[in-house]
C-alpha cells in the first residue's frame, strides 16, 4: 500500500447542532470523558503549537493536567523552547486527536503562567522519578549523550537522597485561556461535522464549518 492509497472511512458517529453543548468547556468535558471511557491511549495528550519571536512555528505533544472554564493547564521546564516561545508570543493552539472516535478538538488562545501554589501542588503529586527528572534535564538544550542524562539523574538522586525533592525554580505551568474552539467529528464520504466556537465577550458564537 502506498501513502496515497492509505485511507479509511469515518463512520463512528455524527455531530449536530442540536446535540452540541452551547458551552465549549462542557462539550470538551463530554468528549474527554468518552475518550477516557473508550480506553484510548494517552487521551490527555495534546499537540501544542507555539510561534517564536521570529515568526517560526513549532509543535510538540504535552499532557493536559487540568481544565475548567479558566482554561487548559500543562507543565514544563521554563527554559524549554516552548516556554521561551510563549514568553515572546503567548498566542498558542492545542489539538487533541482521538482518532479511534473519529474526533479532534482544536483550541486557540493565550497562555499565561500558573500560580506558584498550583505549581507546587501538582509537582508534589508527581511520582518521585518524574520530580527527579525535572531537575536532571535542561530541557531543549543540546546534550552530548544519553549517558550524560543518566549521570545527571543519578547525581540528582544522590542530592535528594535524604531530603524532599523541591520544585525547581525553572519549572512551572501554563494555563491556555481559550478564544476559539473547533470540534471535528469525522463523517462518511468525507462529509465531516465541524463546529467553531468564537468568544464574544462573555458569550460564545457558534457556527458550522464546511468540511
Amino acid at each position: 500500500m502506498t501513502l496515497k492509497d492509505n485511507r479509511r472511512e469515518y463512520d463512528y458517529g455524527k455531530l449536530s447542532r442540536d446535540s452540541l453543548n452551547t458551552c465549549p468547556f462542557e462539550q470538551f468535558d463530554s468528549w474527554m470523558q468518552q475518550a477516557l471511557d473508550a480506553n484510548i491511549i494517552d487521551p490527555t495528550a495534546m499537540c501544542l503549537a507555539t510561534v517564536d519571536r521570529g515568526g517560526k512555528p513549532w509543535q510538540r505533544v504535552v499532557l493536559l493536567k487540568d481544565f475548567d472554564e479558566r482554561g487548559f493547564v500543562f507543565y514544563t521546564n521554563l527554559r524549554s523552547r516552548k516556554a521561551l516561545d510563549i514568553t515572546s508570543n503567548p498566542q498558542v493552539s492545542i489539538q487533541f486527536s482521538w482518532l479511534q472516535l473519529d474526533r479532534q478538538v482544536i483550541i486557540g488562545g493565550s497562555a499565561e503562567p500558573v500560580e506558584n501554589a498550583e505549581v507546587d501542588g501538582y509537582f508534589n503529586s508527581r511520582p518521585l522519578s518524574s520530580r527527579l527528572a525535572a531537575w536532571a534535564s535542561d530541557q531543549s538544550s543540546p546534550i552530548a549523550s544519553r549517558g550524560v542524562l543518566e549521570e545527571n539523574f543519578k547525581a540528582i538522586q544522590e542530592k535528594f537522597s535524604s531530603s524532599e525533592v523541591t520544585v525547581p525554580d525553572f519549572w512551572g505551568g501554563y494555563r491556555i485561556i481559550p478564544e476559539e474552539f473547533e470540534f471535528w467529528q469525522g463523517g462518511e464520504k468525507r462529509l465531516h461535522d465541524r463546529f467553531c466556537f468564537l468568544r464574544r465577550g462573555d458569550d460564545w458564537e457558534i457556527s458550522r464549518l464546511s468540511p
